[in-house]
């Protein structure tokens, strides 16, 4: 990865991280997806009216909307909500990685090195220490709702490749367009139309200075870059920098809101990162050029 390209990333690594405490800001009073509803509206409007629609298929966006509004943003906010702490949602976020393995050994029938699966048993062990040592910092609601996140965010990557855009910026822009009405249509089923009304009387400060910072900087401006980079570069660069986001994460939580956590669950955070780090890290390539890595990114490029 260039040397731009690559501390572009970090920042927008460090953003990410930053988000996860102000997203706790955002839905103190606020109902969590409401709250992600106004941050897609607001990344939208007006930036799409002098945005051209990419040239995919409407499923693509449609796809894209739903599963990052919904799946990833409207569930881990909520999961926040549930009581898992900021640091933590975005720690058991990264279990993402070990869903995408999963679903490529199981469904794809790919094949997985012993690095990885060494990577994945270090990783499910340290998420069951994380689980299990709560400090009043871990819910079972919580937990579910960070996984349904963690899927979504594998089957993200999915669809963007799937749509094979290079516009990075317009397909971002397009797709968050059916994130809002979704996210408003649940929190309604949930708790009938009252909730919108308590949304609007409960609205504050705090709540616009965080979607704010989650329209534009995490999610117009991040967003863009990591599609871009989504778009040239393979998975097996690009994923590795995603652990960055729990470090800033864990570390803006301490700051802001005083979240600590206990010394069992510091070691196996730790743990946790070092084992997705031995799955998403890239092996080495022989001269003949048939690694294992290699051969699964042949599988995925025929797949989408």
């Amino acid at each position: 990865m260039k040397r731009n390209d690559l501390l572009l990333a970090v920042l927008v690594m460090a953003i990410w991280g930053f988000n996860f405490s102000m997203i706790k800001m955002g839905v103190t009073n606020v109902h969590p997806l409401l709250a992600t509803a106004a941050r897609f509206s607001l990344a939208v409007i007006p930036v799409i009216f002098f945005v051209a629609r990419p040239n995919v298929a409407w499923r693509y966006l449609v796809g894209y909307g739903f599963v990052f509004g919904v799946g990833i943003w409207g569930m881990a906010s909520w999961s926040i909500t549930a009581g898992l702490s900021s640091g933590l949602s975005s720690v058991l976020l990264s279990s993402n990685v070990l869903i995408g393995m999963a679903v490529g050994v199981w469904i794809f029938k790919e094949s997985a090195s012993v690095r990885k699966l060494i990577g994945a048993m270090l990783a499910l062990c340290a998420l069951a220490v994380l689980v299990s040592a709560a400090k009043g910092n871990v819910t079972v609601n919580g937990v579910i709702l960070i996984m349904i996140a963690a899927c979504s965010w594998t089957l993200m990557g999915v669809i963007v490749k799937a749509s094979k855009t290079r516009q990075a910026f317009a397909f971002n822009v397009w797709g968050m367009l059916f994130a809002p009405a979704p996210l408003v249509l649940f929190a309604v089923m949930l708790h009938g139309d009252k909730i919108i009304w308590q949304g609007i009387e409960q609205w504050d400060w705090n709540t616009t200075i965080a979607v704010l910072f989650q329209a534009y900087p995490t999610t117009l401006f991040g967003y863009w870059v990591w599609n871009k980079l989504l778009i040239q570069y393979p998975l097996s660069t690009t994923a590795p920098l995603t652990l960055l986001v729990p470090v800033f994460a864990l570390i803006s939580g301490y700051f802001m809101y005083d979240e600590v956590l206990s010394l069992a669950q510091v070691v196996a955070s730790v743990l946790f990162l070092i084992g997705i780090g031995l799955i998403v890290k890239p092996a080495k390539a022989r001269s003949s050029g048939t690694s294992g890595d290699r051969e699964v990114e042949r599988k995925l490029a025929k797949q989408s």
